[in-house]
């Protein structure tokens, strides 16, 4: 995922969990927002009760490629993807899945 695809300061993820416009399982929070840039940035949370550094960028790793895989670039939004405890039990393809689905609840939203 290129950089510019990207969000990552604070002000940023502030203002899309304050606007409280989100989709929720047991694996994934997903807070979106509309942006006038003309393309999606994601910003991802992986809070430290999910391991190490090592295991959270890990996670973060996975958690880009299956972006990349699902979202649609060329929409104009912002994406917060915060992980929660059902990650771990699940595999990739599981955990991709469920990715999807909230992806998909997200468009029927928007």
């Amino acid at each position: 995922m290129k950089e510019k695809f990207r969000l990552k300061k604070n002000n940023d993820f502030k203002r899309l969990i304050d606007a409280k416009k989100y989709v929720i399982n047991k694996t994934f929070t997903i807070y979106f927002l509309p942006n006038n840039l003309g393309y999606s940035r994601f910003g991802i949370s992986v809070g430290k009760k999910h391991g190490n550094a090592v295991m959270r960028n890990k996670i973060k790793r996975q958690l880009r490629m299956m972006i990349s895989q699902i979202f649609v670039f060329n929409k104009s939004y912002d994406y917060v993807i915060m992980i929660r405890n059902n990650y771990h039990n699940q595999n990739y393809s599981q955990n991709l899945e469920k990715l999807e689905q909230l992806s998909k609840r997200i468009e029927t939203e928007v």
